[in-house]
């Protein structure tokens, strides 16, 4: 009888079944349509075993995923790691080459605040507006950095949200890019930028890390990482460390993320009726953040002949490449032979900088 009442399926619960279900649905989701497979995948993995009852796994103090949450996220170590990858990856020649361009991805995290003020409106505390606001940045890393400190009960939620929203950007962006462009709009084609240095791309991390670290000091520990990241791919003299850090480390930690974060969504915590909400104000965030890149764009093209192609301002969100991509997309239906991937590279990496600012700028104030 003791053997038959240690049995785990008699402690299944309604709820454990419906985040099996949810589970599964990321698991189909990444495999059979390649919605972010490398995040969803593990993620999805890890609702499930999380929701197996009697396993202990999120036990704390001993569990296993309690061992990679508690070490690897509440304390700060694997979102930084995944910058310093992100870094690796990172080609700022875009975005030096037009400066300007930095402005449209300030624009874009207009969504982070505007969801920030709305969230609490709807009746959320500061810290959890803030982690729910910083969906629309469209940068998993990020937010699972500030949910950790600020509000860990919705990390598993924010997290997922901001990760479906990056697989969905080709769904979530066009709409309200079509809606607040014209034909003539979409057909603009740029001027290329200056060809940048080596110098400059050798100075840039660290000049951005000094500036942005003495301004924002909370977001210091994903500034350095990024831009140490950066730095090893631009000096060419350290390969195995930027090949290390662009796949073999990156690899490994985004398996112990996906499944550190998966493994705090139990029923008990995301089956609420906030989760609903969050999920909707993260989708606001993101389209609000879309709309103010593209509106940014077009008062600047109202004080210079240098004209900007609106869509280009879609792109301040930062889920690299991808806006780039929807946005070089969006032009070549308009003009066949307008190329504007390049040209969205430049908001889509300030954007990047702009939601970890975004990022440091809440926990300074709320933390």
């Amino acid at each position: 009888m003791a053997f038959l009442h240690q049995l785990g399926i008699l402690s299944v619960t309604p709820g454990m079944v419906v985040m099996w279900i949810l589970g599964l649905a990321l698991v189909f989701l990444a495999i059979r349509k390649q919605f972010e497979p490398l995040l969803l995948l593990p993620i999805g993995f890890g609702i499930l075993v999380a929701n197996l009852p009697s396993t202990d796994l999120m036990a704390p103090g001993e569990g296993l995923l309690w061992r990679f949450y508690h070490y690897g996220v509440e304390w700060e170590i694997i979102p930084p790691l995944i910058f310093l990858g992100l870094g690796a990856h990172t080609d700022f020649g875009p975005l030096l080459s037009q400066p300007r361009l930095i402005f449209l991805g300030a624009a874009a995290q207009g969504g982070v605040y505007v969801t920030f003020f709305t969230a609490n409106a709807f009746g959320f505390t500061l810290k959890e507006a803030a982690t729910i606001g910083i969906i629309g940045g469209a940068d998993g890393p990020t937010t699972i950095f500030l949910a950790a400190s600020l509000a860990p009960h919705l990390l598993g939620a924010c997290a997922v949200a901001a990760y479906s929203y990056m697989a969905l950007v080709p769904l979530i962006q066009p709409p309200v890019m079509r809606l607040l462009t014209t034909e003539s709009e979409r057909k603009i084609r740029m001027k290329k930028g200056r060809k940048v240095t080596t110098r400059e791309k050798l100075v840039f991390p660290i000049v951005a890390t000094i500036v942005i670290v003495l301004l924002v000091p909370q977001s210091a520990p994903l500034i350095t990482m990024f831009m140490l990241g950066n730095l090893f791919r631009e000096s060419k003299v350290v390969e195995r460390l930027t090949e290390t850090a662009q796949n073999s480390l990156m690899n490994m930690v985004t398996i112990f993320l996906g499944v550190a974060v998966g493994a705090t969504m139990s029923a008990e915590i995301f089956l609420k009726r906030d989760v609903i909400f969050i999920f909707c104000l993260g989708l606001f965030s993101f389209m609000v953040g879309t709309a103010t890149g593209i509106l940014l764009a077009k008062l600047m093209n109202l004080f210079t002949q240098d004209k900007i192609n609106p869509l280009v301002g879609a792109a301040g969100v930062s889920a690299v490449p991808m806006a780039a991509r929807v946005v070089h997309k969006m032009g070549a239906e308009a003009d066949k032979k307008n190329y504007l991937l390049m040209f969205a590279m430049g908001p889509n990496l300030a954007g990047v900088i702009g939601t970890v600012i975004a990022a440091g700028i809440f926990l300074t104030m709320l933390q």
